[in-house]
């Protein structure tokens, strides 16, 4: 049974620890999760970088070998989901909420404040390093470190009918041990639901924010445990339709929606120059890879790289139990080569498009109309999408479809959360027990409202808190790559 299993129990119990020790005296668990956070970015900031490297030519390099026309799954088997619905279910269970915040945010982000010391801030050149930089933090090293936990658990799950455990894919390199399987399974539930939690808490107050743009309401605990409430509700009602309607709807609606946005903006806006943005961008993202995947400071020193790229790194690997686990149970029947392509390649390039069109839109209003929407960003992150649409016609409904996007984007993220919870604490089933998906849920919302009563320094805690999971998960990501190439050799000699 579910509840006698280790990994369920210890890592629920774990967690409920973590989260009392975070409501009660957040300033001294930040502090601590902050030291530790630091120490292992400061230290091993460049083992995040080489590694995420290698991901992405490891992926490129087996997607073009002959290894690239295997399936995921039995010889004879097809695609389980159509192509838009796959991507929308990519994007949903990965960053899309995330994206939606940081499209805009994060340009203007480093046109106000640039990545290089030499540039000087709110200039054309700063304009153009922020875009190719914003394209290269979402772009295919992000989603090479999902792919790899994606593609190992799916071929073991469904060509080799093993469970689809983080422990199992490293079992071909460090055999079975079931200490130390579980303590690994244990460990990515923790990081997946403190990652989830955090989220969910810093999208409330994300909308929270929408709402007082919007519609003037205040910035209140009532108002987000509301959306907190209402959320729960949602999720757990798609989680009990199970994975081929609620999750999958939700998944259309999201990628549908954020087509009608982004063809809109575009049209609306600036489009001549945000189609020159977005080629420049993506000329200068592809110039700059080998230069910006492997960029430290030692010489001049400086925070920015650690900022930045090396926590979004963190995020990324901290994230893939979750995010790679719910990619590997969407992808049975596509070959390597479709699996690469449909993980390293669409989502960023969606994501690119994303921060061409908005993050375009509001460089050229900075630029051109001085409307220091920069400034405005740097004093209320959380406003930025929103002053986006100052400047665009029917700019109350842009809003508020941008509302009700984040709200999907985050109840899609927590039902493929609750799935993925459930199927690591049910030994890796493909089809968990709903009582526990609803324990699941349960929990990942009180957490979030527990903390968003105790302050945003809760919530900012434990998300540094989960980020510190990064260190260990990248060597197991390592030992996947090279458990992997294992069991693919011996699969194909077996053909």
């Amino acid at each position: 049974m579910t509840f006698r299993n280790p990994v369920f129990y210890i890592s629920a119990l774990l967690v409920t620890t973590l989260v009392v020790i975070g409501a009660i005296v957040p300033e001294k668990f930040g502090n601590v999760a902050e030291k530790l956070f630091n120490f292992t970015t400061i230290n091993f900031g460049w083992f995040y970088l080489l590694a995420v490297f290698i991901f992405v030519l490891f992926l490129i390099g087996l997607s073009i070998s002959k290894y690239g026309k295997m399936r995921l799954g039995p010889a004879d088997s097809r695609p389980e989901y159509p192509f838009f619905t796959w991507i929308g279910m990519l994007f949903s269970a990965g960053f899309g909420a995330g994206l939606v915040f940081w499209g805009v945010a994060e340009p203007m982000s480093h046109f106000f404040e640039t990545p290089f010391p030499g540039v000087e801030a709110q200039t054309e050149e700063a304009a153009r390093i922020a875009m190719g930089y914003a394209f290269f933090h979402w772009g295919v090293s992000q989603w090479s470190v999902f792919a790899i936990v994606g593609l190992v658990i799916a071929f073991l799950q469904f060509r080799q009918e093993k469970k689809g455990l983080i422990s199992t894919a490293i079992e071909p390199v460090v055999g079975k041990n079931r200490v130390l399987g579980q303590t690994i399974d244990t460990l990515a539930v923790i990081a997946t639901v403190m990652g989830v939690a955090t989220s969910l808490g810093l999208g409330i107050l994300q909308m929270n924010g929408g709402l007082k743009t919007v519609f003037n309401w205040p910035t209140s605990i009532w108002i987000q445990m509301i959306v907190a409430a209402v959320m729960l509700v949602m999720y757990l009602l798609s989680s009990s339709t199970g994975l081929n309607k609620g999750i999958k709807w939700l998944s259309n609606l999201n990628l549908g929606l954020c087509l009608v946005l982004l063809l809109f903006v575009f049209l609306a806006g600036p489009t001549v120059f945000i189609l020159n943005t977005f080629v420049l961008g993506l000329g200068d993202y592809l110039t700059n890879f080998v230069q910006y995947s492997l960029r430290l400071t030692p010489y001049q020193g400086g925070d920015w790289v650690r900022d930045w790229t090396i926590f979004y790194w963190a995020w990324s690997i901290a994230w893939s139990p979750f995010v790679g686990a719910f990619v590997a149970r969407v992808s049975r029947g596509r070959t390597i080569r479709q699996f690469v392509f449909g993980v390293l390649v669409v989502p960023p390039v969606i994501a690119c498009l994303w921060i061409a069109v908005f993050g375009g839109t509001t460089i050229f209003s900075d630029l051109n109309k001085g409307t220091k929407i920069a400034e405005a960003v740097n004093n209320d992150i959380a406003v930025a999408l929103f002053k986006t649409f100052g400047d665009l016609p029917f700019s109350i409904v842009l809003s508020v479809l941008s509302i009700l996007l984040i709200f999907t984007f985050l109840v899609t993220s927590a039902d493929s959360a609750t799935y993925i919870l459930g199927s690591m604490t049910s030994k890796g089933s493909l089809n968990p027990p709903l009582t526990v998906k609803i324990i699941w849920g349960v929990l990942i919302t009180a957490i979030a409202v527990v903390l968003l009563l105790a302050g945003a320094g809760g919530l900012d805690a434990l998300q540094t808190a989960s980020l510190i999971s990064a260190l260990p998960f990248t060597v197991i990501l390592l030992i996947m790559v090279g458990a992997f190439l294992k069991i693919v050799k011996s699969s194909n000699k077996q053909k």
